[in-house]
């Protein structure tokens, strides 16, 4: 229900249990709570409180390593104050405090204290230049970084927002991540600009400079500022100064940008939406052959239950045979809640807490499943290990819908590619939306003898119907009882185990003589119509199973059966048609259409891709208006493919997939890279503006902000430290991490030397002096 907090109905829900344990359940009977999602909500959200905690303070530490204890104070108010803020709008959006809203909080803090360190570290800058009072210092360095920190902002949030537009069941999951985040960059830039200047004045008083000193002025150095000039200056003026060395620096960087991009071609980095979460429950779905009897499928259940607890992890589970386990996450697309019959059954298996195991969940369940195999195939039953999704559930991660003018050719092509998801490498728990046929007696009534029995096909109906499954026959009104009992009339069940038992059953005449049934009936064989599901209106025919080899994504699964699916030769005359995106528009021909986790992931990453599109559109619009030409913006985005160099191999190195975190990351880095372009960018025109030739001028631009860039690139690490454990958010954390630490190293050196590169061939006026050396 809208606005109910599910920590707290648990706990109320273990109140009225214990209660009713008192007072209602008779002694000896015990209830054990087998799925407790309030507790697991808790667990999470206290979890990532603590992140939040630990990435606040580990953020404060490293403005206090860098700058000193009363800079890291100024940080330590800015952070909560965003935060807050942050959360209030959070809240006016209508967002609850869930994983994903507190996972964008933790990714906020690495990139909301860019504003506030780069404000920070400009006031303490100018403060250690002592060129006037510690007033106009902190409006004169605030004043100094203001336009491109607001620039660079926008930005940012330029890169984000469009992520909230993403489509299909994905969108709801992950639009707080976007909002959140820009909803905290324009608050933290808000608390940059009105609440660290005052903060930094109260705790960083200076005292006035003598009056014998020579203050340098605004446009002095520090004494790190100089040290760092000449360690940046011994790797920048030989490449500033010889063509053929910045040809070789920027060739070099074109070369690792295409060796990382290639790694995804190479398999290397594998694809996937999100990768499997560490949860702590898996299902067992066992299907036993249709016609199975109830004690048949009791039977294997058993037996694959005594196998399931056998596993060290497993703290208890529950067998549900003939009927379906309560609703969970799968059964929203999957309907395992209204499975019923004697041939289903399931086995809910509940596992020790994370923190009690070394393993994750989703190692457990592929090692479950190869012990449970053997077992399944002596009862000659199909078994799935349904595993809760880290994201949106789909009907099975790989998905082939047939499509066809004939439903019998569409369950002969089904037949087809179902042979072929069973040979495939790394294709698990394969089944099909098609009953076995199963046979059907029908009993014709000989209405010449009945009547003159006096016996209605009606009582024939009604007979059976009493035998087989009851009837109820009348109302038991008791006091003690709120509502009617039903009283329910059937055969005794040693008396209906068969055929067999129904040739002595027998109905009284109008006489009161007793008519056997075999007198009356004739049984006639015949086979059950089959189920005919339907999508979209249109008669669809399913195939269905699990990845579980080493590519673990249903894209290379994909990629390894479509050659094989489209030789699959047809009487017809023509080939398979393979569809990845659309819905068929005809049934006139054979169709394959494919759904499950890919329709999911081609959705994500197309909408991604758009969403990026429109950042690299509204980044170079912004930064147009600023500087007022076509071609800088350009050279400002240059290094955002350059996060690739970093990602991708991060990617590889960690063993990680690439998922649709990784791309969240991927498109975030690139406003932050922006910022740092900017920056660089805004200081060269400065110095250049101040009469600085144009070497020097892109020397002393990195110089002065590499201390920036270099702490909001640490922060965005800190930031992504805290997260680099939790297997959903692990890709966009390895973006993060990796990407910004070579995308920063690579824009401190292809922002000037691109820059640079710009200003001689507009031939500017700095450039007069110099005679490069080719």
């Amino acid at each position: 229900r809208h606005g109910s907090n599910a920590v707290s109905l648990a706990h109320s829900i273990e109140g009225r249990i214990e209660e009713l344990e008192r007072t209602a359940i008779p002694t000896g009977i015990h209830a054990t709570l087998t799925r407790d999602y309030g507790e697991t909500a808790q667990e999470k959200s206290n979890e990532l409180i603590l992140h939040v905690l630990i990435a606040t303070i580990a953020v404060v530490g490293l403005i206090f390593l860098a700058l000193g204890r009363r800079e890291a104070i100024v940080v330590a108010v800015a952070v909560p104050v965003t935060l807050a803020l942050t959360l209030l709008m959070s809240t006016a959006f209508g967002y609850t405090l869930n994983r994903v809203t507190l996972f964008a909080l933790i990714f906020a803090i690495g990139i909301l204290v860019d504003d506030a360190i780069v404000v920070v570290e400009n006031i303490h800058r100018h403060f250690q230049m002592r060129w006037t009072t510690p007033e106009k210092a902190a409006v004169y360095a605030t004043d100094e970084v203001g336009n491109p920190t607001i620039l660079a902002t926008f930005a940012v949030i330029a890169a984000l927002l469009p992520l909230a537009f993403v489509s299909g069941l994905m969108g709801p999951y992950m639009r707080p991540i976007p909002v959140n985040a820009s909803a905290a960059m324009f608050f933290s830039l808000l608390v940059a600009f009105v609440v660290t200047p005052y903060v930094t004045l109260r705790v960083m008083k200076r005292e006035l400079p003598e009056p014998g000193d020579r203050p340098e002025g605004p446009g002095g150095e520090t004494r790190t500022e100089k040290r760092i000039e000449r360690i940046y200056a011994a790797v920048m003026r030989p490449l500033i100064a010889r063509g053929r060395y910045r040809a070789i620096a920027l060739g070099s960087v074109l070369i690792l940008l295409l060796a990382s991009t290639s790694l995804l071609f190479m398999r290397a980095v594998a694809v996937k939406m999100l990768p499997y979460d560490n949860k702590s429950e898996f299902q067992v779905i066992i299907d036993m052959p249709e016609g199975s009897t109830l004690e048949e499928t009791a039977a294997a259940s058993q037996a694959l239950a005594a196998q399931v607890r056998l596993e060290p992890e497993v703290t208890d589970y529950q067998v549900y045979v003939g009927t379906a386990s309560p609703i969970n996450f799968n059964g929203l697309v999957r309907h395992y809640f209204m499975r019923q019959g004697p041939n289903v059954a399931d086995i809910q298996v509940n596992l020790a807490s994370k923190h009690h195991r070394s393993e994750q969940s989703h190692a457990i369940a592929k090692r479950a499943r190869l012990a449970l195999e053997p077992i399944a195939d002596r009862y000659g039953a199909r078994i799935k290990i349904a595993e809760v999704p880290p994201g949106p559930p789909v009907l099975s991660t790989m998905v082939a819908e047939i499509y066809g003018p004939d439903l019998e050719r569409q369950r002969e092509l089904a037949a087809e590619v179902k042979r072929v998801f069973e040979t495939t490498d790394g294709i698990v728990d394969v089944d099909w939306y098609v009953e076995d046929p199963q046979p059907k007696r029908r009993f014709l009534v000989d209405t010449d003898r009945a009547a003159l029995a006096g016996i209605t096909p009606e009582m024939i109906a009604r007979e059976l119907r009493m035998a087989g499954a009851g009837a109820e026959v009348g109302l038991l009104h008791a006091e003690s009882d709120r509502v009617p009992v039903p009283i329910v009339l059937q055969t005794e069940r040693r008396q209906r185990g068969g055929l067999a038992d129904l040739e002595f059953a027998s109905l009284p005449g109008p006489d009161g003589r007793m008519v056997p049934l075999s007198e009356l009936v004739e049984i006639v064989e015949t086979t059950e119509d089959r189920s005919i599901h339907h999508k979209n209106l249109r008669r669809v025919v399913y195939v269905i199973g699990e990845v579980a080899g080493a590519e673990e994504s249903p894209i290379y699964g994909i990629l390894d059966m479509k050659d094989r699916i489209a030789a699959i030769e047809l009487p017809e005359g023509y080939r398979v048609e393979q569809l990845y995106s659309a819905q068929p528009t005809s049934e006139e021909r054979l169709q394959v259409k494919w759904d499950g986790e890919w329709q999911i992931t081609y959705e994500v990453f197309r909408d991604m891709g758009i969403a990026f599109a429109a950042v690299m559109v509204l980044v170079y619009v912004l930064v147009v208006a600023w500087f007022r030409s076509f071609i800088v913006p350009l050279i400002i985005m240059a290094p955002i493919p350059l996060t690739l160099i970093g990602i991708l191999p991060g990617h590889w190195i960690t063993g990680l997939f690439f998922t649709a975190t990784s791309m969240i990351g991927f498109i975030a880095l690139s406003g932050i890279i922006v910022r740092n372009s900017i920056l660089l960018v805004d200081f060269i025109n400065l110095e250049l503006e101040g009469g600085s030739s144009v070497e020097e001028a892109v020397l002393k631009a990195g110089a002065v902000r590499f201390r920036p860039i270099v702490l909001t690139a640490a922060a965005l690490v800190v930031g992504g430290l805290v997260i680099i454990l939790d297997p959903i958010f692990q890709g966009l954390a390895a973006s993060l991490i990796f990407g910004v630490v070579v995308s920063t190293a690579l824009t401190l050196v292809v922002i000037p030397l691109l820059y640079y590169i710009y200003l001689k061939m507009q031939g500017h006026p700095a450039l007069g002096g110099n005679h490069e050396s080719e």
